[in-house]
């Protein structure tokens, strides 16, 4: 039997692929509204974040996400994301796992 296919996505930020289970989906909804999708399956435009601190910010400082989402985010939207970005870990723990893929190739994921 084969080997079950792995969703890869992109981290909008450091562009590091990984399994679409390792990162975390923002949508913007067909009604407008931005929204943190955990699981993955709301309908709308969606945009990839690493599940560690330093993304979210660096993200929403450099207005990444207004750029993936085609939409200008508000106070309001910026404050829950960062609020939720908080509370994610440091990006340390990412740079000492050896299986983490940078996206150059290098890493345990495989495309298939």
């Amino acid at each position: 039997m084969g080997k079950k296919h792995v969703a890869l996505r992109t981290c909008v930020l450091c562009q590091r692929v990984r399994s679409k289970r390792e990162l975390v989906r923002i949508v913007r909804t067909p009604e407008g509204a931005i929204t943190v999708d955990e699981k993955g399956k709301a309908a709308g435009r969606g945009a990839y974040l690493c599940r560690n601190r330093a993304c979210w910010e660096n993200a929403l400082a450099r207005d990444r996400l207004d750029h993936a989402l085609k939409t200008k985010l508000d106070a309001e939207d910026r404050e829950r994301l960062l609020a939720y970005g908080r509370q994610l870990p440091d990006a340390k723990a990412d740079r000492l796992d050896p299986t983490v893929s940078s996206g150059k190739g290098e890493g345990n994921l495989q495309h298939g």
